[in-house]
């Protein structure tokens, strides 16, 4: 299935990733991307990724309801969120984790700020995947 078809992504406001196994991870570039990403592009069964008590960019695996995502595929789409973190140059870092429908934002709140719950906790090793 083509994401992309059901929901254009604008790469001037994310990052786009093609994981090994052809899942799609997108990457908020400001905090605005992120309230963006996070709060209208998102699909309610997207997985939703932040590293945990740091600065950082919001991403999204993309949901495709042919499949759910394994393990190996939530840890590569972990990664790149601890890239896009504060937490970048750290040996490993948490990494919260959860159904995009279970992010929301308070009235009020600063950009890029967003409440969440339902959350795991994944630890990764911040990287980027290779390019093929």
């Amino acid at each position: 299935m083509n994401q992309e078809e059901e929901r254009p992504i604008e790469k001037k406001r994310m990052r786009v990733y093609q994981l090994e196994d052809d899942w799609t991870v997108v990457v908020g570039k400001s905090d605005t991307d992120n309230d963006y990403l996070s709060l209208k592009f998102r699909h309610p069964k997207d997985t939703w990724f932040h590293v945990e008590g740091l600065p950082g960019s919001h991403a999204l695996l993309l949901h495709d309801p042919e499949r759910e995502p394994r393990r190996p595929t939530l840890e590569a789409a972990a990664a790149i969120a601890a890239w896009h973190s504060k937490g970048r140059h750290a040996s490993k870092i948490s990494v919260n984790v959860t159904a995009a429908a279970h992010v929301g934002k308070q009235r009020g709140a600063p950009a890029g700020q967003v409440t969440v719950s339902h959350c795991k906790s994944i630890k990764v090793k911040p990287a980027l995947p290779e390019i093929q």
